[in-house]
């Protein structure tokens, strides 16, 4: 394999990782905000949005991104 490609992959496979841990870390913030969530007593039926929602949607949102992104680059090879 040429050097240039090498170091190419390498690049590539460094981005994949630095996504990959921007996804475990995004998970885990989901994981905890939801785990919170259901620790607290019940509350109204509906309540409205709040920036603790906003803020989740958010990181699956990054999340969707971030895999978006992964599958692309494994598309083009």
């Amino acid at each position: 394999m040429p050097t240039a490609n090498l170091l190419g992959m390498e690049l590539d496979l460094d981005e994949s990782s630095l996504a990959i841990g921007r996804i475990e870390r995004a998970l885990s913030r989901i994981e905890k905000a939801l785990s919170d969530r259901a620790s607290r007593p019940a509350a109204a039926p509906i309540p409205p949005p709040t920036s603790e929602q906003s803020a989740l949607k958010a990181e699956v949102v990054a999340v969707i991104g971030e895999l978006d992104r992964l599958i692309a680059e494994a598309d083009r090879g």
